[in-house]
């Protein structure tokens, strides 16, 4: 799919003073120059972004949703630092250009970056994909790319204080469920089951990289014509962490059936025909590349990522309801709650070994 197709009017919701922003974007940006003119991207569920047209340049622009929020979350302040710190290291990003924290500019904190042109492939299983061999290398280069950011040298990239290296688990788990209950508009029996049996079995590994924090293909640009990424999007929940965090949440669609809607899984799907390598060789590719053996606590992993997802869309569903959303199918996201925490339910009581 290419980017620009999802390209729609600024919705009312999330409009603000465009000549404000063009008279700061002149003096802040080199090169910045003729007339702006703003769309909004259809999909992106939490910060609202922009595409910016101005002088023959295209840019994008990322800034917090307005009204009340949820504490910590939205942070564009924290994603401007991370892509600018891993501009010079082998993960792609875009580049960053200027980070603005004045509310008076448009309303809200924001930053601008360079337009990357490329395909982003909005299902798990990249049915857009031309053939089963695209899509096996594209699985591949995700793959890479996530052993990539795994090893970057945090602290020589200046991130010491990016995050609290141990027990990061702990603090997640404790985290996210303040988040879903600071958001909740309905009771949930699974996901109260969910939570008490994370919080009793919270693994004691502490492995500290930089995380992503929302890896998947959906934040991945794919080249226009090539199998490969060329631009890793969406950091706003990015730290320091446990990879195998990450890894889970990238492995999430292994476990969830396909259905209607918007968060689909392939754990029904064959995915020898599709391309889509099985698990385990997705591990064993990960692994591979950095380094590690053997995957403990897997299931706790699997389970939390399922977790915190629910208490994300939990968010996303509370903001549609408040109408302060960034996307118009945001009230649409209620059922999904119900639906991860049910499966990740299921998959602790399967007793699957770690």
């Amino acid at each position: 799919m290419n980017s620009n197709r999802e390209i729609t009017p600024v919705r009312p919701a999330h409009s603000f003073d465009e000549s404000s922003l063009a008279t700061y974007l002149k003096a802040n940006i080199n090169g910045f120059s003729g007339t702006l003119h703003v769309g909004q991207f259809e999909y992106g569920q939490s910060n609202p972004t922009f595409l910016l047209s101005a002088g023959g340049k295209e840019y994008v622009l990322r800034k917090k949703p307005p009204g009340k929020l949820l504490p910590s979350a939205h942070a564009v302040d924290r994603e401007h630092r991370i892509i600018s710190a891993l501009k010079n290291t082998d993960v792609p990003v875009p580049e960053t250009l200027v980070l603005c924290e004045d509310d008076s500019v448009i309303g809200t904190p924001f930053y601008v970056m360079e337009w990357v042109e490329g395909r982003i492939f909005r299902d798990p299983a990249a049915s857009k994909a031309s053939a089963a061999k695209e899509r096996s290398a594209i699985f591949d280069d995700m793959n890479s790319t996530l052993a990539k950011i795994h090893q970057v040298d945090w602290k020589a990239l200046g991130l010491n204080d990016y995050g609290k290296p141990g027990n990061y688990m702990g603090r997640q788990v404790g985290r996210w469920a303040k988040q879903y209950e600071a958001s909740k508009t309905d009771d949930v029996e699974t996901m109260d089951r969910l939570i008490q049996w994370l919080e009793n079995n919270i693994p004691a590994d502490d492995t500290t990289t930089v995380v992503h924090g929302d890896f998947r293909l959906e934040n991945l640009i794919i080249h226009p014509s090539e199998p490969r990424v060329i631009a890793v999007l969406d950091w706003e929940l990015s730290t320091l962490g446990h990879p195998l965090a990450d890894l889970a949440y990238n492995c999430m669609s292994y476990h969830i059936p396909s259905m209607e809607g918007r968060l689909t899984g392939y754990k029904d799907l064959n995915l020898a025909e599709l391309g889509i390598p099985e698990e385990t060789d997705y591990f064993a590719a990960y692994s591979r590349r950095t380094g590690r053996g053997n995957i403990a606590n897997y299931q706790f992993f699997i389970a939390f990522s399922m977790f915190r997802l629910a208490a994300i869309v939990q968010g996303v569903y509370r903001r549609g309801l408040d109408g302060i959303a960034s996307s118009d199918h945001a009230k649409t996201y209620g059922e999904y709650v119900q639906f991860l925490t049910d499966a990740a339910c299921q998959l602790i009581s399967e007793n699957k070994p770690h």
